[in-house]
């Protein structure tokens, strides 16, 4: 585990910013390695996404029945992710989301995923929200909206989170 003492800047100092962020476990296979025999950089980021489909079902909004009830749908708009240790097959990781900005079409996530307390990649991942036949822009449903206070922003820079422990959740 990482140490107790986050690496976060000393301007992080309101409750949103010690908000835990939802975690995600998930095992590396064959498929997700390269010819090196780690993770190839790519895969990251299919990892950042299942934890967001799963962190989107633990609030209670299950992407297909929000496409079916409201015409909404999200899609990535943007990322940033830095790489900072190698994923080996076997692997078990936690992927982490945390809410960092929420606006009226879009939300901003900061993820990170971990091995033990190896911080692997980090990423800030934005979704916007658009009509399921168009592709264009549109508000994010209110029942939507209703789900993230749960979830509160936290600062600007990508936060260093410590991820659960595999056995019993706790962090």
């Amino acid at each position: 585990m990482p140490s107790s003492t986050p690496n976060t800047p000393s301007t992080v100092s309101t409750p949103a910013a010690q908000h835990a962020p939802y975690h995600h476990s998930l095992r590396v296979y064959w498929e997700d390695t390269d010819a090196g025999g780690v993770v190839f950089y790519a895969n990251y980021l299919k990892f950042f996404e299942r934890a967001r489909t799963e962190w989107l079902r633990h609030l209670g909004i299950g992407q297909q029945a929000l496409r079916q009830r409201t015409g909404a749908m999200f899609v990535v708009m943007d990322t940033r992710v830095r790489y900072r240790a190698p994923a080996r097959l076997d692997d078990l990781l936690q992927v982490s989301v945390q809410l960092q900005r929420q606006g009226s079409a879009s939300l901003t996530l900061v993820q990170q995923a971990w091995r033990d307390a190896t911080l692997l990649a980090e990423g800030e991942i934005r979704i916007g929200c658009v009509d399921h036949e168009t592709f264009r822009p549109r508000r994010i449903p209110n029942e939507v909206l209703a789900t993230l206070p749960l979830f509160e922003p936290v600062a600007r820079r990508l936060p260093v989170a410590t991820p659960p422990d595999p056995l019993t959740g706790a962090p």
